[in-house]
């Protein structure tokens, strides 16, 4: 039988298991870095029973207020148990660049949220089409919660890259699923491109103008350096009371005002440097039944037939009323 461990060796375990903890995880953060936290993370966080709220509005909206287009296409009709292509469109201007968190001028990303009925939700690997999976590309599709697949998560992603995205959705089937019923229902779909300009904890980010919050005097514009390495600006404003209030702007937007100018309070102290902005649009789909269709295919084939009979009708009449006259 073993002895038992000393507590030198207990610790000296201890400390090994929390070496290897520490350098697995940094590891992985430099090998696979978590990029898709900068957002929809906080929309996830911060709203985790849905991203619409009572208004109709997607909360992403609050982050990024600018508003820029966003376009969905989806089938008019879907039938049971199929898939299909919701097609998320973000256009924006690819030559243009945004403000980084770090001051420096980067490319846009894009990020979207579909909002698809319940029951409805991304197919699995194996129902994709291969035509279908070339133009879904390396896309990775996120659930909004565990027991929200009908509402998906994309970015963030590249802009150059992906401003279409092909979302493959698997239709719902009422004969297996006793909740899900035939008929139309509402599609909602968020898209946003470039950061935004309020964090969630609603402080500014640099993508966003900077204002004088104190009327007076401009007496100085410093630069200095933050505990983060990153240069900021801290534009002092004196007032006629004689006290001086002091505005701090970080890297990223321009200083539009001089030492020595009258402001006022609310006046811009830099330019605007966001590019990005929100949209969302809303749009609808029919979980058709087969058998209506079915109907709806022998209707127009009685209706075809009844117009033909009543063609050959027409010429049979005309025929007899062209012999009565040759009599």
């Amino acid at each position: 039988m073993r002895n038992a461990l000393t507590p030198a060796r207990v610790m000296l375990n201890t400390l090994l298991i929390a070496i290897a903890t520490v350098t697995f995880f940094f590891t992985s953060d430099f090998a696979l870095p978590q990029t898709a936290e900068a957002y929809p993370f906080w929309a996830q966080a911060a709203y985790p029973e849905t991203p619409r709220e009572p208004t109709g509005r997607i909360v992403c909206a609050n982050c990024h207020l600018a508003a820029k287009n966003t376009e969905v296409e989806v089938p008019q009709s879907v039938l049971p148990d199929t898939v299909f292509k919701a097609i998320v469109k973000i256009p924006y201007d690819t030559n243009v660049q945004q403000v980084g968190a770090d001051g420096s001028k980067v490319g846009l990303n894009v990020g979207a949220v579909l909002m698809l009925p319940e029951g409805f939700k991304i197919a699995p690997e194996d129902r994709i089409p291969e035509e279908m999976k070339e133009e879904i590309g390396d896309v990775y599709f996120q659930s909004y919660g565990e027991d929200k697949d009908n509402i998906v998560i994309v970015g963030p992603l590249p802009g150059e890259e992906h401003q279409e995205i092909v979302f493959p959705v698997l239709s719902p089937d009422p004969a297996t699923d006793p909740n899900i019923n035939f008929g139309k229902y509402s599609v909602h779909v968020g898209g946003n491109r470039g950061r935004g300009q309020v964090y969630p904890t609603g402080e500014n980010s640099n993508n966003n103008v900077f204002n004088a919050s104190a009327t007076g005097t401009i007496t100085n514009i410093a630069e200095t350096t933050g505990d983060d390495g990153l240069v900021k600006y801290v534009v002092s404003i004196e007032t006629e009371a004689g006290e001086v209030v002091e505005t701090t702007v970080p890297a990223g937007p321009e200083i539009i005002v001089a030492e020595g100018q009258e402001i006022a309070s609310g006046e811009p102290l830099t330019s605007n440097p966001n590019v990005g902005g929100f949209g969302q649009k809303d749009t609808e789909i029919v979980l058709q039944d087969t058998s209506r269709v079915a109907w709806m295919v022998a209707f127009i084939c009685l209706v075809m037939m009844a117009q033909v009979m009543l063609v050959l009708k027409k010429k049979q009449i005309e025929k007899v009323q062209a012999a009565e006259m040759n009599f």
